[in-house]
């Protein structure tokens, strides 16, 4: 038994991986499900397209690998975090669809806690932001708008979990009704000082404890799969929400250590150790794992936009055919001009938390064209990065004296030009993993760990292994020059909120 199974359910896809003992992939199966937008700002799954897609995934990698549920030490989940399913506890049907991370219906109630004055005091609790993109005010939202649904709640009928917790009650055949720390710091329910439900913020959320998992560790056996499912029953032994499993397979375990994950937006934890930091400049105080009881903390930046802004380039401009001629273009960009992209095609995330501005280009000129758009593109992600980098610093004075390196992983890190570029603009070093699925093997080692596969995490820090290190090499003069423009494309950005 000396392969793990790693569920790595993500928003439009899921995944699984079989790690061997020595952390290398013996075979992936991956298959994409059903988008649903009922109306706008409205994002959906059908938790049973969830469940199925993860199943087969499954079944898919144990047989790509020839492996039998026997050989399985475990299994470990991660998850997109805050998607919120509300099920019957006697059927494990849901009630409604999922609804996901990304849905915005619940503005107006977020709107109304705001106004009340409550956000203090529920990020004093919770280290987050009052916010549709948590999970707490879309339980409400469920209760009172699917008919019933209160009432059969309040009676203990129905329950809540986030996707991991969902899926663990259904691979358990019901018997395991359980979480980790990490997803339910996403909540808005859930105190990361104690560890525990708080019934304060429940009784302000209307959502009744009866409905709430069990919060364990991150690694921890929760339980063991029906037998039907694979052929045999295999023990889950790790959860963690997507961006905790990558600062896990990233192993960031000391404090001062940084990941930056790039895909379609850009998420940078920053471990601060035993002790949550409260954020005066609108980032998250986050749980980044619990293990053997004990919870490490971590700052938490959300960017919005970052290979979306590729995207938008080959989909929305027509100026690239795929991804790749994004750095190659960037390289033969005349250095002459300064040209930004603000990319706030849906609102800036944090440091700033503003929705409602839009994206901007700064310093045109009659010979900008494709190269210098590819430029800008990729370099609006390396200055947001800073952004945070500044913002992490401000409110951990201990991250000024800590030598910074920053580990990434995601789609984006392929590109040689712009990991140059965010050493340089960060002038700090900038760590490639040979192992870019860091997320999965984050699950993984959880669960291996758990099992007994895996070492401590110091032993398994070792193994990480550097594909590649960018170093900076900007002069500090361009770089000052730079980051000062960007700041005044980001002022001006700012100043075009028109207000709601």
């Amino acid at each position: 038994m000396s392969f793990v199974l790693a569920i790595d359910q993500g928003t439009t896809s899921s995944r699984a991986m079989v790690f061997r003992a020595d952390l290398s992939v013996a075979a992936v199966a991956q298959q994409e499900f059903p988008q649903h937008f009922p109306a706008s700002g409205s994002v959906e799954h059908d938790p049973e397209d969830i469940w199925s897609s993860t199943i087969a995934v499954c079944r898919d990698a144990l047989k790509k690998a020839g492996l039998a549920p026997k050989d399985i030490a475990a299994i470990g989940i991660t998850n997109q975090r805050e998607t919120t399913v509300v099920w019957d506890r006697a059927t494990g049907q849901a009630v409604y669809r999922a609804i996901v991370w990304q849905d915005r219906r619940t503005a107006e109630f977020c709107a109304k806690l705001k106004n009340e004055g409550h956000e203090p005091a529920i990020t004093a609790k919770t280290g987050l932001i009052i916010d549709p993109y948590f999970s707490g005010t879309k339980v409400a939202w469920i209760l009172d708008n699917v008919p019933g649904a209160r009432a059969r709640a309040m009676r203990g009928e129905l329950l809540f979990g986030t996707v991991d917790c969902y899926l663990l009650w259904r691979l358990t055949g019901g018997k395991v009704h359980a979480t980790d720390a990490t997803n339910a710091s996403r909540t808005l329910l859930f105190d990361i000082h104690t560890g525990a439900w708080d019934d304060d913020l429940l009784k302000l959320l209307n959502v009744p404890r009866a409905m709430l998992p069990e919060v364990k560790d991150s690694s921890h056996p929760f339980g063991e799969t029906v037998p039907d499912l694979f052929g045999g029953a295999i023990a889950v032994a790790g959860i963690a929400g997507d961006q905790q499993a990558a600062t896990i397979g990233q192993a960031c375990f000391s404090p001062g250590m940084i990941k930056s994950t790039y895909g379609t937006g850009c998420f940078a934890l920053l471990n601060t150790g035993t002790t949550p930091v409260a954020s005066k400049n609108k980032l998250l105080t986050t749980i980044a794992y619990q293990l053997k009881g004990k919870r490490t903390y971590a700052l938490e930046g959300s960017i919005f936009v970052a290979g979306s802004a590729v995207q938008w380039l080959r989909d929305g401009l027509g100026v690239i055919k795929q991804a790749a001629e994004t750095g190659p273009l960037a390289e033969e960009s005349d250095s002459a001009q300064s040209v930004y992209l603000v990319p706030a095609f849906v609102g800036l995330g944090a440091p700033y938390w503003n929705p409602r501005v839009r994206g901007a280009l700064f310093g045109l000129t009659r010979n900008t064209g494709p190269t210098e758009l590819a430029h800008a593109a990729l370099e609006s992600v390396c200055y947001q990065t800073c952004d945070l980098w500044e913002a992490m610093r401000a409110d951990w004075p201990e991250a000024k004296a800590a030598n910074i390196v920053l580990r990434v992983d995601g789609g984006m890190t392929a590109s040689d030009w712009t990991m140059q570029r965010l050493a340089d603009l960060l002038d700090a070093p900038v760590d490639r993993p040979k192992v870019q699925e860091t997320t999965a093997l984050g699950a993984a080692y959880l669960a291996g760990l758990s099992a007994g596969v895996y070492p401590e995490p110091e032993k398994f820090a070792d193994n990480w292994r550097l594909e590649r290190r960018f170093k900076p090499n900007m002069s500090a003069a361009t770089r000052e020059r730079k980051l000062k423009g960007w700041a005044r494309a980001v002022k001006g950005v700012l100043a075009s909120d028109e207000g709601a």
